[in-house]
């Protein structure tokens, strides 16, 4: 007790230098957990996004482009698939379901998703889960609209609200389709996935929106077609931005990709999630371990900083160090001093770099989430994080060893001595 004491009376004498060894690991602890946080976070909200679906097919471009645009709405197609291959496709003897999507609108930055009541029946996230509803029901009528989690809390949106929706997916839009609002009758139960922040309506309602749109061109004015009149023409999509598609058998999955990939009446492209999913992190794996090592290094740098710090302290404190052994003090217990000193810094820059890692999960979170699509969760340190605050506090001990030895090293005689 006596040496913990003392200990802390002598970090008290040497504040300015305390101060800045403590702040060097906690940057270096809040960096090293916040690189980890957002690496696994990221790869759990990204996993969890789609399950149970076999094949994801849209307009032939790249894997990971047609994954991230049809499934985690991030980016956009290069081009849309025909309605009629669509059916043809969902017609396949080998084909359970299919779930049709168009993308490409967005309500006050939340992109807008257009689909089928089957949506609603047969999306999987999370190992199976099923999408479930907080209140309200599945879209039924053309101008329907169901909101995910997040909308619907972020903008305060309650079942019976009218919203408005916009031609292009960024969050300024030069035109809005405001003459023919949606109603909300439905919003989803969070899912922690890219569905907490859709806009889910009906298709027949993004061809509504679009029926006195030419060539992609907006109507003159005076040349609009009200919302009632839309009702009553013929809404069938004329295509679509991609399909999900569930099989009989997991067995045939392959045939029908090799029959997607090799369709004659339109280039189409079939992947696999999971497969298109590996191949995403295998192409970040090296940014992923570049930037755990430079975190890392960090770790390193900032236990250095406080290897020296001590070090360079000890020739300062020979005096003190003979006073201590002059009345009685040990050699052994010099070096638990050095150690207790150590360990002290090691776990307040520890104790700091974790309120820094959450003041700035708090700060980054929104916006992470709202640019990127990927939450990050702000909870209790997992158990990985538990192991590697742990590594720190013994990397610690284990740097202190060499003051700690020095000073141990250190006699009587040789801190009596003054030095020209």
């Amino acid at each position: 007790m006596f040496i913990i004491k003392l200990a802390f009376k002598s970090i008290l004498n040497r504040k300015f230098t305390v101060v800045l060894t403590v702040i060097s690991i906690a940057l270096s602890v809040a960096l090293l957990l916040g690189i980890e946080r957002l690496r696994t976070e990221t790869r759990a909200s990204f996993t969890n996004t789609i399950s149970g679906t076999d094949l994801v097919v849209g307009a032939r471009s790249g894997s990971i482009q047609l994954l991230l645009y049809s499934v985690f709405r991030i980016g956009n197609a290069t081009n849309n698939t025909s309605w009629e291959s669509y059916q043809d496709i969902s017609g396949h003897p080998k084909v359970a379901w299919s779930i049709p999507i168009s993308l490409g609108d967005s309500h006050r930055g939340f992109r807008v998703m257009g689909t089928t009541p089957d949506y609603f029946k047969h999306y999987r996230y999370a190992r199976a889960h099923k999408l479930n509803f907080t209140v309200g029901e599945p879209f039924a009528n053309v101008y329907d609209a169901v909101l995910g989690a997040d909308v619907a809390e972020k903008l305060g949106y309650v079942i019976g609200e009218q919203i408005i929706v916009a031609h292009g997916a960024g969050k300024v839009n030069l035109f809005k389709h405001d003459n023919k609002p949606f109603n909300v009758v439905g919003i989803l139960a969070r899912t922690g996935t890219p569905l907490d922040r859709t806009v889910h309506v009906s298709l027949s309602g993004i061809e509504a929106i679009h029926i006195d749109w030419k060539g992609g061109n907006r109507p003159m004015p005076g040349m609009q077609i009200g919302a009632r009149q839309a009702e009553q023409l013929d809404l069938t999509p004329k295509s679509i931005t991609a399909m999900l598609v569930g099989l009989n058998s997991k067995l045939s999955t392959f045939k029908l990709q090799r029959y997607i990939n090799e369709y004659q009446q339109e280039s189409l492209l079939a992947i696999l999630p999971g497969v298109a999913l590996q191949e995403l992190w295998e192409m970040i794996g090296v940014a992923e371990k570049a930037l755990l090592a430079i975190s890392l290094l960090v770790v390193v740098v900032g236990f250095i900083s406080m290897m020296t710090v001590i070090i360079t302290s000890l020739n300062e404190r020979r005096r003190e160090m003979a006073i201590l052994r002059s009345v009685g003090a040990r050699p052994a217990h010099i070096f638990v001093l050095i150690m207790e000193e150590s360990f002290t810094l090691t776990l307040m820059g520890t104790l700091l770099g974790l309120v820094l890692l959450y003041l700035l999960l708090f700060i980054a979170q929104p916006i992470i989430e709202s640019r990127f699509g990927i939450f990050i969760d702000i909870g209790w340190p997992a158990s990985y994080e538990l192991y590697m605050l742990g590594a720190v506090l013994l990397s610690g001990l284990l740097v202190s060893l060499i003051p700690g030895y020095r000073a141990y090293r250190y006699s009587l005689a040789d801190g009596m001595t003054i030095r020209v």
